[in-house]
């Protein structure tokens, strides 16, 4: 199922670094295997794979098998633009624990390309759609680096809120990195 993206509820203020690269055509679709290379390209950059917790130089068959386990627990959103995947969300949840049942975990990541021109907003809206109205989660949870400025402002904006910090949660480029866990309590409605 492919959900189309209203670019204009994309919040106001997003600068385009280059005018060539327009999110007009975005689109929002459920992941499949098939997008390994994709995603395995997203991962290749530097820039990118430094702000996750993933280790450089991934393989095509990490992702496909990544993209491929536990459908029912886990679910995995790509964001399109002019047939090219450029930023993917994922929500994993916890059917198999029953005081979690009401619990997900997420983690985004955008091409570096694309970054700051409101892909990562139009997934975050995604992902919290499915969360809250088709997964009936209450409970959001995330860990993002503490000096990853623009993720950390994506979030609040999306209503998550700190809850704490992890000291060298991570090893990342010669040396140990803070996180943030955050979390965002569904708005009663």
């Amino acid at each position: 199922m492919v959900v189309l993206v209203d670019v204009a509820s994309i919040e106001s203020g997003i600068v385009t670094k280059d005018p060539a690269l327009s999110i007009e055509s975005l689109k929002i679709r459920r992941a499949d295997p098939e997008d390994c290379s994709a995603i395995y390209e997203i991962f290749s950059s530097a820039s990118v794979y430094a702000s996750t917790l993933q280790l450089p130089y991934p393989s095509k068959e990490y992702w496909r098998r990544r993209l491929s386990e536990n459908p029912e627990s886990f679910y995995n959103l790509v964001a399109i633009i002019d047939d090219r995947i450029v930023g993917i969300v994922n929500l994993g949840t916890f059917p198999q624990r029953p005081r979690r049942k009401h619990a997900g975990a997420i983690g985004i990541c955008v091409h570096e390309e694309w970054q700051g021109k409101g892909v990562g907003a139009a997934l975050m809206r995604a992902i919290l759609d499915l969360s809250d109205n088709w997964l009936n989660l209450t409970r959001l949870e995330l860990e993002v680096y503490a000096d990853n400025e623009p993720a950390l402002h994506l979030y609040e904006r999306f209503g998550f809120e700190v809850e704490g910090r992890l000291r060298q949660h991570a090893f990342r480029d010669g040396q140990y990195v803070d996180s943030i866990v955050m979390g965002r309590l569904r708005p009663a409605g």
